[in-house]
């Protein structure tokens, strides 16, 4: 069996370096304006059709590969991987060829825990930044030219065990396709005209399981799939404006999603999709021998390209041949496959003159090493921490009474990286992180903690032990794909089988802290982990994610003081296993996310400390009576009521009393993170339209607003909603290709 994202990122680089030659010896390339399609003045689909006209039946092919490169024309644009930070021969390439460094900053699931548009959408910009520079000043064979970036991870971490829940934004709808529109934003730019780089949302959809994800089907009924799983796609393109998307693996419904209708019926036909639309890796192949969805490769390739698929992360020449020889396919079929491939190249400037693209102006030196780009991998890797715990205020530490630390961990003398991430030109570890923090007066050693009684015994003779636990993002790479060291470990290929800490590490963890009752547990994981026992006798718990270039300097910010966490879980914690129904069951309505969880959570969502404290107050409405097409101002005050400033994330959440259509228990509708000096107050206002609270009416093929009491929520957590307030919204419907979040937006 294929190591399929290894062998995924063989076809990219195979093609890129195929078609390098080619481009790098032409000898004069054509003229800007020569052609039409080169005429920015032109209609964009008179553009379009001018190219086709002149592409060879080969050149077309090679446009539905993963890159697009036509030798001949002078055009090239690549694609590339950049979850956390762009990854140009990063880690994940096994030690192929030399690294590119880039900016890296935490995993998505540290980003999502900002609760920070404003910090995801600066992460977008720079990897948009660096995208582009790499674009401008390579040669375009190396990596076909950066401009079109697999990120964000739009699926929802419906469950913790998921292997790829370090890729999303957490398990809500609205906060992921709120963050999912943010990053776009940051990637594409602001330029009216012109992108800097494409955002290419992944993986459509519901995709969150990754035993026999090839094969698996993922099934539930209409309104989830409206109401919750696609939500955060349609977000992002429709608000964001991403135009291009790449297909699951796994079916929906029976129906692989790269051969599902709903790619042309919904995201085209309703939501405006024109870009891109690809195959994840070896997905076509996987319909024949593992979905058993289409006898061969030949039927599969014509049968995709007819549903709506533009672009394969695949060899797909020989099937497509084939399928032309057989009749299956005409070349108009293929013409009208890759318009949209063309359309991204025009709206990315690859086809005009570079001096009419703003993005193409000479960026030197490299923004990789910039202070800004090294500032905002701080910054952000900062707003991501989250403070779990701290009885008796163990945090934040006195440099000047602790003389002694020691910092113990398996990693904490290191950075981990992931399988999709690029490689940092500098790594701050946790140990070198609080090293670099102290004085002089302050001595700091480490334990790796393999011998656990040699551990304990530097933790009771150190004033603070720092324990750093957690998993390993690139577990069981040695062993081979899809598979892990340990039940407690996962990653792309393999789910967790178990959701607390590796037993060894446990062990640590109860040595460490009966040693010394001083110690700060830093659990960095890519995912939730049930410490229940951390919980209950550790003093001080934080959590973060891994891979950030800045990960031991923003640590030894928040232990020191310097910084006040103020980040939120962006799932529910479970206690243990048995609180989550099978890995499979996608209706999340049997007792998934904080929405329908059932029984009492370790922690819940939302949920973070601060080292200040704030009072909230005067929960209240511009009006009590809302139409459907309305809006409702909600405010609140929110005052720091401690001694240091700090964050505070608003979170608002809304209850229907009289639905007549299931509804979840509660549901997140708003939120906004701010910064309050000690003292201050501030009056925080959500805007709150009517449509945001429509469901999917299946029946009529609409959204719809129904007549209801709605009471509205607000406290620091789902799990700590004191304040309420009652407001009642008129009926009314939308149409089926309106977006109750785009209406949201426009209106707020």
């Amino acid at each position: 069996m294929y190591e399929k994202a290894i062998w995924r990122r063989c076809q990219h680089l195979t093609l890129a370096l195929s078609l390098a030659s080619a481009t790098l010896a032409q000898a004069t390339p054509p003229t800007p304006g020569a052609e039409p399609f080169r005429d920015p003045s032109l209609p964009i689909e008179q553009r379009v059709d001018n190219l086709i006209s002149i592409l060879t039946l080969d050149e077309k092919i090679a446009l539905l590969g993963s890159s697009s490169v036509v030798p001949s024309h002078n055009i090239h644009a690549g694609t590339v991987e950049g979850i956390h930070g762009l990854n140009l021969w990063g880690p994940s390439r096994n030690g192929r060829g030399k690294p590119v460094y880039t900016t890296i900053f935490p995993q998505g699931y540290g980003l999502g825990e900002t609760w920070d548009p404003a910090a995801v959408q600066l992460v977008g910009k720079v990897i948009g930044e660096e995208g582009r520079y790499f674009y401008n000043n390579t040669p375009p064979g190396r990596f076909g030219g950066p401009l079109v970036v697999m990120t964000p991870n739009a699926d929802l971490g419906r469950d913790p065990r998921w292997g790829r829940t370090e890729e999303c934004y957490g398990e809500d709808a609205f906060l992921g396709g709120t963050l999912v529109t943010s990053m776009v934003h940051g990637l594409q730019g602001d330029n009216p005209k012109y992108w800097q780089v494409a955002s290419l949302l992944k993986h459509f959809l519901a995709n969150s399981n990754e035993d026999t994800r090839d094969s698996s089907s993922s099934d539930f009924d209409e309104r989830l799939w409206r109401e919750y799983y696609s939500a955060p796609f349609r977000m992002g393109i429709i608000e964001g404006g991403a135009r291009a998307f790449m297909a699951a693996y796994n079916s929906y419904n029976g129906i692989p999603c790269g051969a599902n209708p709903m790619l042309r019926d919904i995201t085209v036909n309703e939501w405006g999709e024109n870009g891109v639309i690809c195959t994840d890796g070896g997905a076509v192949r996987q319909m024949v021998t593992d979905h058993h969805y289409y006898p061969d490769i030949t039927t599969a390739a014509a049968g995709t390209l007819k549903l709506g698929i533009t672009k394969y992360l695949e060899n797909i020449r020989p099937a497509i041949l084939d399928a032309l020889s057989k009749k299956l396919i005409t070349e108009d079929d293929i013409n009208q496959a890759i318009r949209g491939n063309i359309r991204m190249l025009i709206w990315l400037g690859a086809l005009d003159d570079p001096s009419l693209v703003p993005y193409n102006e000479p960026t030197e030196p490299n923004p990789v090493g910039s202070d800004a780009h090294k500032a905002a991998a701080l910054k952000v890797t900062q707003e991501s921490i989250v403070l779990l715990k701290n009885k008796h205020n163990l945090l934040p530490l006195d440099r000047k009474s602790v003389k002694s630390i020691v910092v113990i961990g398996p990693h904490a003398k290191e950075v981990l990286l992931d399988w999709y991430s690029g490689q940092p030109a500098y790594m701050v570890s946790p140990f070198d992180g609080i090293s670099a923090a102290v004085g002089p007066n302050t001595s700091v050693s480490f334990a790796d903690g393999k011998d656990i009684p040699a551990a304990a015994a530097a933790a009771k003779a150190a004033d603070v032990a720092i324990l750093c636990l957690g998993n390993n993002p690139l577990s069981g790479q040695q062993i081979g794909w899809g598979k892990t060291d340990s039940p407690n470990e996962a990653r792309e290929a393999v789910d967790r089988k178990a959701i607390d800490l590796r037993p060894e590490q446990e062990a640590l963890a109860q040595a460490v802290q009966g040693a010394n009752p001083r110690t700060v547990l830093v659990l960095i994981s890519s995912f939730p982990v049930a410490i229940n026992w951390e919980q209950r006798h550790i003093n001080a718990i934080l959590h973060m994610t891994h891979c950030s270039q800045e990960e031991g300097s923003a640590l030894a910010s928040v232990l020191f003081g310097d910084y006040n966490p103020g980040g939120r879980t962006v799932q529910t914690w479970p206690k243990d296993i048995g609180q989550l129904p099978p890995m499979l069951d996608y209706n999340i309505r049997h007792g998934r996310t904080y929405m329908y969880f059932n029984g009492r959570p370790l922690y819940p969502f939302g949920y973070g400390l601060s080292y200040t404290s704030f009072k909230w107050a005067n929960l209240r409405t511009d009006t009590d009576v809302v139409p459907a097409t309305g809006t409702v101002s909600v405010q609140v005050d929110v005052t720091n009521t401690g001694s240091s400033a700090g964050d505070d994330v608003v979170e608002l959440y809304a209850h229907h009393q009289n639905s007549h259509v299931d509804r979840p228990r509660i549901q997140l509708v708003g939120f906004q993170r701010i910064s309050l000096q000690p003292g201050e107050t501030r009056t925080v206002t959500l805007k709150l339209p009517a449509s945001r609270l429509a469901y999917w009416d299946v029946a009529g093929h609409q959204w719809s607003v129904e007549a209801d009491c709605v009471q509205l929520l607000a406290g620091p957590s789902a799990g700590s909603l004191k304040m309420r307030h009652t407001i009642q919204i008129g009926a009314g419907t939308l149409p089926a290709n309106a977006s109750p979040d785009a209406l949201a937006q426009s209106n707020s």
